[in-house]
């Protein structure tokens, strides 16, 4: 299948970028987002003054980035056909970052900021669907030519260079600019995170279960974990998610499903009665979120600044199946004579994912839980059926519902198989980190 492509952007204005953002995790900037937006619609729900949700998101718009700025927003996640692509940067910054944490910030053994991590967060149009694409930061691809961060010029178009550059040349823009024309998919919405606001929203969230099938001792993040499963909070669940040389093949690419593990573990506890069903939880994400852009680790494009639009989002990715909760990696295989971690994209197969996903296809994954042997599957959770909160927060029953009148049974959607070069994994999936080999 030949590759699709966006039109060139070279004439079109460059993207802003406002503030510079890291962390090792892009779904947990997702958690900030749907924290912010479900703590808007929760805390409304519990009769609570919703004046400092308000509050907060005027404090999120001044620091927004904005995006195609001459391209109008659609009034309403419904009314996006094909559903809504948000582009989630997670970045190696130094800047805010305790030094006792992190000892290289001391040094400043590599200067400048770059998306280590990248994720497309691809919601769906009816029936929802959330599939989380994650790109290697060592891919090889085209960066278009992107405005330079002091306004002086623009940094000239490259033919090939890694993906995570693309942050350091132009900011958040230049990095959503990069993936449009690698997947030829339009990104409504991004936002980019450091290191210090992953551990406070893991904080924020009270931690995610993972397991690892042996002991894990890494000198590089500082993890040191027992066989076992583990409640991840604040730094250990940022080493966690930044963990490469313990893991695996001490690649990127086991790096990627190992953070698959985590998000999907999380994203199970965000459609939990721990999460969703808990507005002081709700609250209490929505202040940290808040903090962290005012505190320059959380930087949000200027759509998710819309309170309404970020319910939206957050009410259309709640009630998704696990099995149509799906993180992959995008297809790579790595490049000769480029160095050992550098990769290249296998474009065919991901065509067939990216097509899947603009027809709101099922999705079956036949690849392996991953290419760089981070993980293996263990077993397949059962998502509860969670009752709804009563008006003090305990759980009450809900009325019966009216026996619906007999009608035709709707065909059941015929599931698309994606290419074996797809790695990766569902929420239904249970999987455990392997020590590095």
């Amino acid at each position: 299948m030949p590759a699709t492509r966006r039109p060139s952007t070279e004439g079109r204005g460059p993207l802003a970028r406002h503030g510079a953002l890291r962390t090792r995790h892009p779904l947990t900037t997702v958690l900030s987002m749907l924290g912010v937006a479900l703590a808007v619609f929760g805390v409304s729900a519990a009769g609570i003054a919703a004046y400092n949700v308000w509050d907060a998101a005027s404090a999120i718009s001044a620091n927004a980035v904005v995006l195609n700025e001459d391209k109008p927003l659609p009034p309403s996640l419904g009314a996006i056909e094909g559903g809504v692509n948000v582009l989630m940067v997670g970045t190696d910054s130094c800047e805010g970052q305790d030094v006792a944490l992190f000892p290289r910030c001391a040094e400043d053994d590599s200067p400048g900021e770059r998306n280590d991590v990248t994720m497309l967060v691809h919601i769906s149009d009816e029936p929802r669907r959330v599939t989380v694409v994650s790109f290697p930061r060592d891919m090889l691809v085209p960066i278009p030519a992107c405005a330079k961060e002091d306004g002086s010029g623009e940094h000239p178009a490259m033919s090939l260079q890694m993906i995570n550059a693309s942050y350091l040349y132009g900011g958040l823009g230049c990095t959503v600019r990069t993936v449009e024309e690698l997947t030829g998919e339009q990104i409504h919405f991004a936002a980019a995170i450091r290191w210090t606001g992953v551990i406070n929203m893991s904080d924020a969230i009270g931690g995610v279960d993972v397991c690892v099938a042996g002991d894990i001792k890494d000198g590089h993040t500082g993890l040191d974990l027992a066989a076992g499963t583990h409640t991840l909070v604040g730094v250990e669940a940022l080493q966690f998610l930044r963990v490469r040389h313990g893991i695996g093949d001490g690649s990127d690419l086991g790096r990627i499903s190992n953070q698959q593990q985590f998000m999907s573990s999380m994203m199970r506890k965000l459609q939990s009665d721990a999460v969703l069903a808990d507005p002081a939880t709700l609250l209490n994400l929505a202040t940290t979120a808040v903090t962290q852009v005012q505190q320059e680790q959380l930087v949000l494009s200027s759509g998710l600044t819309n309170p309404n639009l970020m319910v939206q989002i957050a009410m259309a990715a709640k009630d998704v199946p696990y099995e149509d909760i799906i993180f992959v990696q995008y297809p790579t295989r790595y490049a000769t004579g480029a160095g050992g971690s550098r990769v290249l994209p296998v474009t065919e197969a991901a065509d067939a994912l990216f097509e899947a996903l603009r027809t709101n296809q099922p999705l079956t994954l036949t690849g392996d839980a991953s290419q760089g042997y981070g993980v293996e599957v263990t077993g397949e959770a059962v998502k509860p059926d969670v009752p709804a909160p009563g008006p003090t927060g305990d759980a009450v029953e809900a009325p019966a519902a009216e026996t619906p009148a007999a009608g035709p049974t709707p065909a059941e959607e015929e599931r698309v198989e994606l290419p074996s070069e797809i790695t990766g994994q569902t929420a239904a999936q249970t999987t455990c980190t392997l020590p590095e080999n």
